[in-house]
């Protein structure tokens, strides 16, 4: 039996948007992705909100309502350039973006976005120790893979590359259901009235939103249900599977059946093909 790990409803292939800095141009970005049916993760300075910085960011009291079905997720308390920090100031300005992120939310916040896309392995060791679950660099790849470090996590391409339509076609008309495939995009919200250029995430937005072959997530949800699928447990036939979390994982058999093992189920993947 050949067994392949799928993404929720056994779809092949996810779409997720990750954006920075909690400006004032988020709204009109949040109404875009709503319109199309696209989950965004938003990458907040706490320290830094209700500030008359240009372009100016949102109140405090804002964000629980305006983010509402998307994630928001840690961007430093004050965007500093933290590999150049003390560890102890990268630890209080995780820490503190955390704790006020969630105040504001009432919702745990576990994603990152590194300010200045500044990192390094300490950095990433003193995250993952602070709860943080991935965290997003600025460099990009081009491509659709998924990460095999979620604490060193690259886009496909920001929404400015030259070839973001390009590779949105090649991502829709992909059609191998033996690969799992993600397309992650980036940016700022403020730059599409720096740049006059609203149309570009329009376009892109309606093109790849609606689909019923991808699965829109957000960032975390993406990284929790691959750690999910992680857990598994299999016999070493692997005709059995133990599911040890509380969320369900798909499975795809054979190349044609698509199963969901349920949080806590134990099942012999033989008698769901025989029941199909």
């Amino acid at each position: 039996m050949k067994v392949y790990i799928s993404f929720p409803g056994g779809k092949a292939k996810a779409l997720t948007v990750s954006y920075d800095d909690g400006k004032l141009q988020d709204e009109r970005l949040l109404s875009i992705f709503n319109q199309h049916g696209i989950k965004g993760t938003f990458n907040l300075n706490y320290g830094l909100m209700g500030l008359d910085k240009q372009p100016p960011r949102f109140e405090k009291e804002q964000i629980k309502e305006l983010y509402k079905g998307h994630e928001i997720a840690t961007h430093t308390m004050t965007h500093p350039t933290i590999a150049r920090c003390p560890m102890t100031k990268v630890a209080e300005e995780i820490l503190e973006d955390r704790k006020g992120l969630e105040r504001a939310t009432g919702m745990l916040v576990r994603g990152h976005a590194y300010p200045n896309g500044s990192y390094n392995e300490e950095i990433k060791q003193l995250f993952r120790q602070l709860g943080v679950a991935y965290a997003r660099v600025v460099e990009t790849t081009g491509g659709f893979e998924l990460p095999t470090d979620f604490m060193e996590w690259k886009a496909t391409c920001h929404h400015d590359d030259p070839r973001l339509m390009e590779l949105a076609e090649q991502f829709a008309e992909f059609r191998k259901p033996q690969y799992l495939k993600l397309f992650y995009l980036w940016g700022h919200s403020y730059e599409f009235d720096k740049n006059d250029n609203w149309d570009v995430i329009e376009k892109f937005c309606a093109y790849m939103g609606g689909r019923e072959d991808i699965w829109y997530a957000t960032n975390i949800e993406i990284a929790d249900y691959m750690a999910a699928a992680k857990n598994l447990q299999f016999s070493a036939d692997g005709e059995w599977v133990y599911n040890p979390n509380a969320s369900a994982v798909w499975l795809q058999l054979n190349g044609t059946q698509y199963v969901e093992i349920a949080g806590g189920a134990f099942v012999d993947l033989n008698t769901v093909l025989t029941e199909e």
